[in-house]
């Protein structure tokens, strides 16, 4: 038994002797069917403590070079068809990268300790091996063909360079070419499966590692049951403890993942039923959280053992187009739209708020609805981590502007026009004038004050009547259909009555034939010219369609 080849059943025997076991062996009959084949290549990522390790020492235990199946027979996976189908049969490499990517250092010196420390192992199990100690792809080749054996290559925490070298762009490559020349289309690679909190890193829509399937938080698929654990184990350990799972729930739960499969682009319908395609939905609770909880008795924030609020704080702070008025709209328990392909699964390449919106999902501080595109502060622990990262004097204004935000709209469903106006007039003080130069600015600032609506509604800018464009329309989500529309039309320098007249002589309501009686028609201007200590810049009309 090496540290590096063939490490054996101790962590994995450590994991069955803890107090709360949670069975996750079944993953393996889905590992084995890619075993020796094109789909050999796995990355599994998903934030800490969510199990990522536990599950690299059980496939140590079960597919390398000693005797652990009675470990597994009293498993679920031994209740399984053919289970011991590749049991004991590979010599097994496992690294865990953070063992030799330091900051401080270069990472070529980390490869090439790795490469050392690896070779040494594999030539005291092969003595009569000669190898090429600067040439690992090529020296494991010659053991495999000695010995017979493929290896099952495990790599943990698999993504350090990119987070420990985040500035190393030049490290970060060489890194990637290293595990590419090493790993791909390689005959002694039986299955390489690698672990860590970011995905294979991406350079435009492209990867060095394209061999790589991936299983992330965000596109679980096949493994998503094994992601964290799920309710129906929840339920089970509260019970077997006496613990109260309503508790448990409220602190913990809201990771909403799905098994759903991405389609390939030439796959057809007429080959297999709509049914087929419909995804299964699970609820993943932090495993750290639960088993600290259940075990102790004390339901508190367990998660600033993993990540210190301080990480959350650095991304946030950005305030990148915005960033800090989403995170004020899903602290007040809304959700914020976002396209997960656009990240290039880095924490250095941030191109706007979703950039870093989606790279919180990973990190495991947003939960993420792969149905409607949003993201959500999954839980009450996870809100205690933003609450603690929004307490410095910046945020102040943050939050005052999103509370005006939610007043503006109590006032608007209310019609209340003077206190519409005057929450407008509030917000044109706190730009500072700055947004306000031209209709198109008007705009801007209309979005910006009814930002708290995002948490009831669908935007749509210029809304398309047939006889022109509405400037703004606000239409319940399909969760608030209680909400009425707002249809909003702008004049700069005009007036309310104009905006009005527009409205109805357009026929902007006919398009909005489904909201009829629960339409809300508010008709702005704004007079730049007028002194804003006699009366204010903004007249507003609100009217229900």
């Amino acid at each position: 038994m090496g540290r590096y080849l063939n490490p054996g059943t101790v962590n994995f025997e450590e994991a069955l002797n803890s107090n709360i076991y949670i069975d996750k062996t079944e993953m393996i009959q889905y590992i084995n069917s890619v075993v020796k084949t094109k789909q050999k290549y796995m990355c599994v990522s998903r934030p800490r403590r969510f199990g990522k390790t536990m599950a690299t020492d059980m496939l140590c235990a079960y597919f390398g070079k000693c005797e652990s199946k009675k470990l597994f027979e009293d498993l679920k996976i031994a209740k399984l068809e053919n289970w011991d189908r590749y049991i004991n049969r590979f010599d097994v490499v496992k690294l865990v990268m953070t063992d030799f990517i330091k900051v401080d250092q270069v990472v070529s010196k980390g490869i090439e300790k790795m490469t050392q420390r690896l070779l040494e192992e594999l030539s005291e199990e092969y003595p009569e091996v000669k190898y090429d100690a600067e040439d690992l792809p090529y020296s494991m080749d010659k053991f495999f063909r000695k010995s017979g054996k493929q290896f099952v290559i495990i790599i943990d925490e698999w993504d350090v360079v990119f987070r420990a070298c985040k500035e190393d762009k030049d490290g970060q490559r060489f890194y990637l070419d290293f595990l590419r020349d090493w790993l791909k289309d390689q005959e002694f690679v039986a299955l390489a499966y690698m672990t860590g909190i970011l995905p294979v890193k991406k350079y435009g829509q492209h990867s060095a590692l394209n061999m790589f399937r991936e299983f992330s938080i965000i596109t679980p698929m096949q493994l998503a049951p094994y992601t964290g654990i799920t309710e129906e184990e929840v339920q089970k350990i509260c019970k077997e403890y006496g613990r109260s799972y309503e508790k448990i729930k409220e602190w913990y739960n809201g990771y909403d993942i799905t098994d759903v499969i991405p389609p390939d682009p030439n796959y057809s319908l007429q080959n297999s039923t709509v049914d087929e395609l419909k995804p299964r939905h699970y609820s993943i609770y932090s495993p750290l959280s639960v088993i600290e909880a259940v075990s102790s008795g004390v339901v508190q924030n367990y998660w600033n053992k993993t990540e210190t609020y301080e990480a959350l704080a650095e991304y946030i702070r950005m305030n990148l187009d915005g960033l800090k008025d989403s995170v004020a709209l899903l602290m007040d328990g809304g959700r914020v739209k976002v396209t997960v392909s656009k990240y290039q699964n880095d924490m250095t390449s941030f191109n706007g708020s979703n950039d870093v919106l989606v790279m919180l999902i990973h990190l495991g501080y947003l939960g993420y609805d792969a149905e409607t595109k949003e993201v959500f502060i999954p839980n009450r622990e996870i809100l205690d981590e933003f609450k603690a990262s929004t307490e410095s004097e910046e945020w102040v204004d943050t939050f005052k502007s999103f509370r005006k935000s939610e007043e503006l709209l109590e006032a608007t469903w209310n019609a209340n026009e003077e206190k519409v106006s005057r929450i407008l007039e509030w917000f044109h003080d706190f730009a500072e004038n700055k947004t306000y130069n031209s209709e198109a600015a008007l705009l801007y600032a209309i979005q910006m004050a009814y930002y708290a609506g995002q948490r009831y509604y669908t935007t749509i800018q210029e809304l398309d009547t047939g006889k022109g464009y509405a400037d703004l329309c606000y239409l319940p989500s399909p969760k608030n259909p209680d909400k009425p529309a707002l249809l909003i039309e702008l004049k700069y320098n005009r007036s309310v009555e104009v905006a009005d007249d527009q409205i109805r002589r357009k026929e902007y309501l006919q398009k909005m034939e489904h909201y009829k009686g629960n339409i809300l028609i508010i008709s702005v201007n704004y007079n730049k010219d007028v002194k804003s200590e006699e009366y204010m810049h903004h007249v507003c009309r609100i009217e229900r369609g």
